[in-house]
């Protein structure tokens, strides 16, 4: 499943998913990726402490879930956020 993600988007499915207002919608968008698959992928590449934090976090969080935010439009962005385009961050370079 994740075979075909490079290093660099592992990092960006593991930053998103501990954004509290980045929705897993944004996330299957981007990389095509499902919630549940999204839930493996963190208790894959984190450590077991760190995944049950971040599952007591997200588990039920609106903002976590689109169809549950009411306020989807007012919401912040990261700048970050902004460069995003569907698969691919666009004109970001990485030291």
């Amino acid at each position: 499943m994740y075979d075909n993600l490079t290093d660099r988007d592992l990092d960006r499915i593991i930053e998103m998913a501990w954004e509290d207002r980045t929705p897993f919608d944004a996330i299957e968008l981007q990389f095509g990726i499902k919630e549940k698959d999204v839930i493996r992928l963190m208790r894959r590449e984190m450590k077991e402490s760190s995944f049950i934090r971040w599952r007591k976090r997200v588990q039920g969080r609106p903002t976590k879930h689109a169809h549950k935010s009411q306020d989807t439009e007012l919401r912040f962005k990261s700048r970050q956020q902004k460069q995003i385009s569907l698969n691919r961050i666009s004109k970001k370079k990485y030291s």
